[in-house]
Order: structure tokens, then C-alpha cells, then sequence
């Protein structure tokens, strides 16, 4: 089989079409034919050193993709030969509070991820993906709709009526709108770009804000709820934009941290977040329990994630430059 890799050193440069052996499942283990993937910015991160200095090469990136099962292992019963599933992002965080191992179960970095035509599983760490859905558009739900939906709902306890800002056009920002309108929210969505806006208003956002002609758009949000503030904020900046994300909650709300597309240190003003009793919650994507709901509730809504841009197999490097350039409005994807 074929499969990229990261080969001696990091970098766009680095990344090399390869043959390797082909897969065979032992005991409870699948194996799957890739069909698709999907790239998340923590892959461009892997792929250029910044997320894991260390990462062991080479390493096959990314972490999201939907496979047809083409051979079981001994025992193996939550899979037959045939069904479309998707390898979890955390391969051995199944469900609750997850520990040191199983956070670092992660496809994509530390473990090879799916960038290669087949690939073996433990059966316990694959899901089945909606009936309704083609495989490129289910190759995007392992992280960035898993995260947007543990933010929102897992971990967030999101309720009808209540306010949600999303941040930017990409991948989880867009699944959080379309996740938020789903259970009957009302999403500000922030961007750079008003074409760009134009695009989530037709997806369902009832406020948007552009940050560059809006620099207070913290203040801003804030004032489209009447002062109060919003509910929950779905922060995908990190350090350079939590104070406005701060500014734009309400007493007793929560920012859900994802992200560093804006830099991960810069000064901020926790005295909101204590006299406030703001709550700020880390979000690493989800377990497969999560994951299992999700897939549950896109199919039973029937929901059609957004993909930008589907990239042949042969040129990964162009899907990888593609979501470089942040042009993008929800998922770039990898097919055949």
C-alpha cells in the first residue's frame, strides 16, 4: 500500500509518498481501506514541527478518515467486513474522564495516523458513520464535529435560546454553528472576511461580526444581547483573542478553548474570569461515546457537514497548502 509520511525532518518539504507492507488484523483488530480524510490545523502543526517538536519520525499524518472494513480479526464483534466506520482520534479513550495513555492514543501524532490506503484497528476504537452521508463528508466528524459537539454539549450543556459566538470559518467553528442551530441556539459568528460572512449567514448564524473592522468585538457581541453577554463562546484563538472573548461572555458563562490559531501566550485580565465566575474548559476533541452521539444526532437531523475542497490522494501537499492559507470555509478533505 502507499501512504505519506513525515519522513527525516518536518516540514511541507519533508512530506514523502511511500510504499509499506500491507496491514493484516491480529485478534479484535480491523482493517480498513481509506476512503477519505479530512486535515485539521493540528496536522499542519504536526506536519511542521510546531505541535510536537519531539514526534518520532517518520510518522504518517492526520488523524480523521472513514475506511470500508475489508478483513476482521479473531473475536471481533462490533464490526463486520464491509461496514464504513471512522478510527476514533483517541484510540483507546472510549468514554469519561481520560487518562495520560489514552491521551496520548492520538492518531495522526504520536500514533500514524490516516494518510495511507489501509490501515488496522483495535474494533473498539472505530465508530459507524451516518448512513446519509458520503465518505469524504464523514471523514470530517472525528475531530473538528467531535469537538465542537463535546464544547457544546458533552461539556457545555447547551440549551434552546441560549447565545453561542463561534470564531472564524473553519472546520470546528462551522461545525459549532451548524451543531448550536441544531439544538436551537442563536450563533454570533466572527471573521475577517465579510464575503466570508455572507457564506455562515446562509448556514444559519443571526449575528455576524468582522473582526478587523471590529476590533472591541467582544464589546460588540456582547451588546447584540442586550448587554448581557452570550452564553457560551467557542474559542478557537487562543491567548489573542480570550480578553475579547472574555468581554463578550456573560456572568457565569463558558469559553471553550480549542484552539491557537492567534498564538498561545499573551497577557490576560483574569479578574473578569473570577468576578464573573466565568468558566474556561479545555477541549481535546472527545471519546468515542461522544462520538457515537454525535453520529446519532447528525443522522438523525439528517445535517450535511460544509466541505470546502476535496484533494486527490497524489497531492496531499496541495490540501495541506490549501488549509495553510486559511482561504477555506469548513473542511478540506483528501479522496483517492
Amino acid at each position: 500500500m502507499q501512504a505519506w509520511e513525515i519522513t527525516e525532518s518536518f516540514g511541507l518539504d519533508h512530506l514523502r509518498l511511500v510504499d509499506r507492507p500491507d496491514p493484516e488484523p491480529g485478534p479484535r483488530q480491523v482493517r480498513l481501506a481509506i476512503r477519505a480524510r479530512s486535515l485539521n490545523f493540528r496536522d499542519l502543526l504536526m506536519v511542521r514541527g510546531k505541535y510536537n517538536p519531539r514526534q518520532p519520525l517518520p510518522l504518517v499524518p492526520l488523524s480523521d478518515g472513514v475506511g470500508e472494513v475489508t478483513a476482521i480479526g479473531e473475536g471481533v464483534e462490533r464490526v463486520k467486513v464491509g461496514d464504513r466506520v471512522s478510527p476514533i482520534f483517541a484510540q483507546r479513550w472510549i468514554a469519561g474522564t481520560p487518562s495520560r495513555t489514552e491521551l496520548r492514543s492520538t492518531l495522526g501524532g504520536p500514533l500514524d495516523g490516516t494518510l495511507r490506503e489501509a490501515m488496522v484497528c483495535d474494533e473498539e476504537a472505530v465508530v459507524h458513520v451516518p448512513a446519509h452521508m458520503t465518505d469524504v463528508e464523514a471523514a470530517t466528524l472525528p475531530c473538528a464535529a467531535l469537538t465542537a459537539w463535546s464544547a457544546l454539549v458533552t461539556q457545555g450543556a447547551l440549551a434552546a435560546g441560549q447565545t453561542v459566538l463561534v470564531q472564524g470559518t473553519g472546520g470546528v467553528s462551522v461545525f459549532a454553528l451548524q451543531i448550536a442551530k441544531l439544538l436551537g441556539a442563536r450563533v454570533i459568528a466572527t471573521s475577517s472576511s465579510d464575503e466570508k460572512l455572507e457564506r455562515v449567514r446562509a448556514l444559519g448564524a443571526d449575528e455576524t461580526l468582522n473582526y478587523r473592522t471590529t476590533p472591541e468585538w467582544g464589546k460588540a457581541a456582547k451588546a447584540l444581547t442586550g448587554g448581557e453577554g452570550v452564553d457560551h463562546v467557542v474559542e478557537v484563538g487562543g491567548a489573542g483573542t480570550l480578553d475579547q472573548s472574555i468581554r463578550a461572555v456573560r456572568p457565569g458563562g463558558a469559553i471553550s478553548l480549542i484552539g491557537v490559531l492567534a498564538g498561545g501566550a499573551a497577557p490576560v485580565n483574569l479578574t473578569p474570569v473570577l468576578m464573573q465566575n466565568i468558566r474556561i474548559q479545555g477541549v481535546l476533541v472527545g471519546h468515542r461515546q461522544a462520538h457515537e452521539a454525535l453520529n446519532r444526532a447528525l443522522g438523525q437531523h439528517a445535517l450535511r457537514p460544509v466541505v470546502d475542497r476535496v484533494f486527490p490522494f497524489a497531492e496531499a501537499s496541495a490540501a495541506f497548502e490549501h488549509l495553510a492559507s486559511q482561504e477555506h470555509i469548513g473542511k478540506v478533505c483528501i479522496g483517492n
